[in-house]
């Protein structure tokens, strides 16, 4: 792996790219602690450089705690978060730049520690250095950072229940996701907290973060997410224009301070107006 340091410039940059699984050997991505064999190909696929016109511009989204080191943002339903074919500009990155977020081997994705879908609202972390985003995204992968969702779906699911579904692109259709028992692991944590008529008003725990993972995983189980396009399966309700899905809330040890239990960062998002709407007329107030 030396030559693979070498090319990078340093031993810590390596490791950062290595975790980003740009780097295999022998054309697959290697397992920790590889020991490399004679006539063993090291390939390393450095990040590109970053693109010309990714400038600040404003944005409207809210910030619910900040710090030199971090940024826990509280999104609005609608806004993308980073940029992508269709989306060159009006982003949350674009909106971030101005805010020294910093981290990633992405260029088009600075600070960028986990994502919420254009259309779910609610609360994510970004950095503002490349250590935090480092240590964020490990806490991500031990799942040592709590993310729980408010969300209300179709019909009459269980008091509690734990979805375990591995997860993948859809074969039959690359913008959706699908259940597939070759996908990567997918756990989401389910309770009901007001059943209303034909509606339940849960709370979701993700302990993985796959893409749509919450929005999958209840339309498999039966119970589809309100006013979900693509896995609802039911005509638009409760006069939504999106899914009925918000990050509510998040908490995580402080990247700087792990070993300190006072300092953790805990931040709850109220339900927007579209949301508390839409369970008026549910409940029927």
């Amino acid at each position: 792996m030396v030559a693979a340091v070498e090319a990078v410039g340093s031993r810590a940059e390596a490791q950062r790219l290595i975790d980003a699984g740009r780097v295999t050997v022998n054309g697959d991505v290697p397992r920790k602690r590889l020991v490399l064999a004679a006539g063993d190909v090291v390939d390393v696929r450095v990040a590109p450089p970053a693109p010309v016109g990714l400038v600040p511009e404003h944005v409207d989204f809210g910030i619910a705690y900040e710090d030199e080191h971090l940024m826990v943002i509280d999104k609005p339903a609608g806004l993308v978060v980073h940029p992508s074919r269709g989306h060159d500009t009006g982003t949350l990155v674009h909106g971030l730049l101005a805010h020294q977020v910093r981290g990633g081997d992405d260029p088009t994705r600075p600070g960028i520690v986990h994502r919420l879908d254009r259309d779910t609202s609610g609360l994510l972390v970004v950095a503002r250095t490349e250590r935090a985003h480092r240590r964020l995204q490990r806490m991500l992968r031990d799942r040592t950072i709590d993310r729980r969702y408010t969300v209300l779906v179709h019909g009459e699911p269980p008091p509690a229940m734990s979805i375990d579904r591995p997860v993948a692109r859809s074969r039959r259709d690359r913008t959706r996701m699908a259940v597939d028992a070759g996908g990567r692991e997918a756990i989401t944590h389910v309770k009901v907290r007001e059943r209303l008529d034909g509606f339940a008003l849960c709370e979701a725990k993700l302990e993985t973060g796959r893409t749509h993972q919450i929005r999958l995983h209840l339309e498999s189980a039966g119970y589809p997410v309100v006013g979900d396009p693509v896995y609802g399966r039911r005509p638009p309700t409760l006069g939504l224009t999106r899914q009925f899905l918000h990050s509510w809330s998040l908490e995580f040890p402080h990247p700087e301070h792990r070993d300190d239990p006072e300092r953790v960062v805990h931040c709850e998002s109220p339900l927007p107006h579209d949301l508390v709407l839409a369970l008026q007329r549910v409940r029927g107030s």
